[in-house]
């Protein structure tokens, strides 16, 4: 089969804004041409106001199914006709499969996550994490670090009118997967410091040193020690200050880049039944 557009290629895409900046389309598309799919992958940048009209869109030209990345993880919900119980726990969706016109919502984040975890030589489970943030990405790492068998999370984010809402995501989590989550104000140092001291694993899953704001940090250096290893979601810069900080307290770090690699690769999955070419990718996109 030749590389070419059809009147039978498949659709899958990438909604967010921004998107200018993502791999993602790059390295679906060279998947699918590594296995001769007859897939593309487009990256569209939809403000929030527009997701529904865009959604219905998509649907209406019967794609085969589309990532959605920030702002939109938590605005799909009430798109989609059914949520993966993945996606139910964390209450957000990164994957969305059209299943004969049915769009179904499913994360596939935490995966990415954990994989990349693994990748780094990092073994956490059956320890404590210390997660920063209760977006879309940091619920879906809650919920799959929480299944695989995490002992213990400690989440911190803004004491905002989403508060009492998070409150109730980690009183569930704990009661459907047995792993112990609590919620603390990231505002309070002290409690920063105390859970971060007994965590095997420190995790940034909110945008804060993203580029172009990259100076900033939302962990006090001194808190950092050996043992602690320090990961970042964010791969634009791929050492973000967080991670600067801590490598120079002698911890393991390391950044989202493969975790956008695999959450990418199971998405992949999802929509074409296949596994992604993982290797390849790795060494053309993510060396």
């Amino acid at each position: 089969m030749t590389y070419e557009i059809t009147g039978t290629t498949g659709l899958t895409a990438l909604l967010g804004r921004p998107v200018a900046h993502s791999i993602s389309p790059q390295m679906h598309n060279e998947a699918f041409r590594l296995l001769n799919l007859d897939y593309r992958y487009l990256a569209f940048d939809v403000a929030p106001k527009e997701l529904p009209l865009a959604v219905a869109g998509l649907k209406a030209v019967q794609i085969r199914g589309f990532n959605l990345t920030m702002p939109h993880k938590t605005a799909i919900l009430p798109l989609v006709d059914e949520l993966t119980d993945a996606a139910r726990l964390s209450g957000a969706v990164n994957t969305v499969i059209n299943e004969q016109g049915r769009l179904i919502g499913h994360t596939t984040d935490g995966i990415g996550y954990m994989q990349s975890a693994a990748d780094a030589g990092c073994d956490i489970i059956g320890k404590t994490m210390t997660l920063l943030g209760a977006g879309g990405a940091a619920t879906a790492i809650c919920v799959q670090a929480a299944l695989d068998g995490v002992s213990a999370i400690h989440m911190f984010k803004r004491r905002n009118l989403s508060w009492d809402d998070c409150q109730k995501f980690v009183r569930r989590i704990s009661r459907e997967t047995g792993c112990q989550v609590a919620l603390y104000d990231i505002a309070d140092i002290d409690a920063l410091k105390s859970c971060i001291s007994e965590s095997a694993v420190l995790t940034n899953a909110t945008n804060v040193g993203m580029a172009p704001d990259t100076n900033r940090s939302i962990v006090p250096e001194e808190i950092f020690f050996p043992e602690l290893i320090v990961s970042d979601i964010i791969y634009n810069p791929r050492e973000t200050l967080l991670l600067k900080q801590a490598k120079s307290r002698g911890c393991k770090t390391f950044n989202g880049l493969y975790m956008l690699l695999y959450q990418g690769a199971a998405s992949f999955e999802c929509w074409t039944g296949q596994k992604m070419p993982v290797s390849a990718i790795k060494d053309k996109y993510f060396s």
